[in-house]
């Protein structure tokens, strides 16, 4: 099959799947041969933080010398970005390919009248397919939402369950309290499985102890407290943990807490048998790039990007910008979904700014419209300005912001790809 021929499919199958169970991504991959159980996997679930500690993980581990598959989303700038062996993105060839067994099934399924796949549980056999195939060493596997009904929990070798913060988001899926979130997280914990947390609030933590107890898992906590930051600024942060030194590119208050859980989470895998050298490590870390995480794009102004959409990376945002940029003038791009606590992120990050502008991710059904966004946002900050679209946000940023200003975009990660390029658009024609 065509590469263009399966986006097509998969973007079809919209109009089916879909529910939340394991059901229907059980019997599709019993029919595709049950790839996942000839891989060894770590497994992330949390409500922040998964990718970049998956980055570390990576890096680190093909530092090392392994062969790493990952499955990531959402992605920020290409759609093959969410299946990748060591970096580089599942070919467009491979994937058409490795589409025609799954259109087949599908089909099967179809007239058996049997629960068919959702676009996500597609993307995820077709990534076991592909990571079986190309042999990889370990695959981190990166859950879309929750943990345990999450079409990713079908696998059974799980060598590492890493567990990230945890906060209130997606609760129409997941529960109203943070123990019933925890609870669906924690449900990616396997027997055998070694089990790593970083420091949660005390309703998670009791849950994942409790499910570690039930299982007999080993379970480890990354303390960040126990780091001692010796230099940090938006280019490089350089902290002792552990007797030892060590040096991140990813900036943020909260890369401390990530880095510290991927050290974490290396030091099981070390006790588990596999081979990685301090040095390994260190020189993992300091290559490791993840991007719509606070990541700059310009200076003069300053032109950040974070997929902040919920309270808690909100309150982490606003952490950042206090460390790096106390007492600078903020002007804000904030774009959210309809299904988000928007009202919270808004109440928490709007009082920061000088000035807000509301845009909306285009052609996104999810998308709150910025009028709706504007209003809300000027219960806490009474200089909002609404943008038609994003080419137009960005534009407002620039007229309203001075060369020692910030401008910050957040809300989603779903526009971060398109804002990059268009910030690159208008660095471009100044040079012109």
């Amino acid at each position: 099959m065509e590469y263009e021929k399966a986006r097509s499919y998969i973007d079809e199958s919209h109009r089916f799947g879909g529910e939340v169970s394991l059901k229907a991504i059980t019997g599709f991959l019993a029919r595709l041969g049950n790839p996942q159980d000839d891989l060894q996997f770590i497994h992330i679930a949390g409500t922040n933080g998964k990718g970049s500690v998956g980055a570390y993980l990576a890096s680190v581990l093909q530092e090392a010398g392994y062969k790493i598959g990952r499955f990531v989303s959402p992605t920020l700038y290409a759609y093959r970005e969410r299946i990748q062996i060591n970096g580089n993105y599942i070919a467009r060839e491979d994937f058409g390919r490795l589409m025609d067994p799954i259109a087949g099934v599908i089909e099967e399924i179809k007239k058996n009248q049997e629960p068919l796949p959702s676009p996500f549980e597609i993307e995820t056999a077709l990534s076991f397919l592909y990571f079986r195939e190309q042999k990889c060493d370990l695959v981190l596997l990166e859950c879309g939402m929750g943990g345990l009904n999450d079409a990713t929990n079908v696998i059974k070798n799980t060598q590492l369950a890493v567990i990230t913060s945890i906060s209130m988001d997606h609760m129409e899926y997941l529960g109203e309290s943070i123990g019933e979130i925890a609870r669906q997280k924690a449900g990616i914990i396997k027997p055998g499985a070694t089990v790593v947390t970083c420091l949660q609030r005390p309703e998670a933590a009791a849950v994942i102890s409790s499910v570690c107890r039930e299982g007999r898992n080993l379970l480890a906590v990354g303390k960040a407290y126990d780091a001692r930051v010796l230099k940090s600024d938006l280019e490089h942060m350089t902290f002792t943990y552990r007797g030892e030194t060590w040096t991140i590119h990813l900036a943020g208050a909260h890369q401390l807490e990530n880095a510290v859980l991927a050290l974490t989470g290396i030091q099981a895998l070390i006790d588990r048998g596999y081979e990685i050298s301090v040095q390994q490590i260190k020189d993992g870390l300091e290559k490791t790039r993840w991007n719509g995480r606070f990541t700059v794009l310009r200076e003069n102004p300053y032109f950040i990007v974070d997929g902040a959409h919920n309270p808690d990376a909100a309150l982490k945002l606003k952490k950042s910008l206090d460390m790096y940029f106390p007492g600078k003038r903020k002007i804000f791009l904030m774009g959210v979904f309809k299904d988000k606590q928007y009202d919270k992120i808004a109440e928490i990050l709007a009082p920061v700014a000088d000035t807000v502008i509301a845009m909306e991710t285009p052609d996104n059904p999810r998308a709150l419209p910025a009028k709706q966004l504007a209003e809300t946002v000027s219960s806490y900050n009474d200089r909002v300005l609404t943008a038609k679209s994003l080419e137009q946000a960005v534009e407002l940023g620039f007229q309203t912001a001075k060369p020692e200003d910030v401008i910050v975009a957040f809300g989603s990660l779903s526009f971060i790809g398109d804002l990059t390029k268009i910030v690159s658009k208008e660095d471009n024609r100044k040079d012109i």
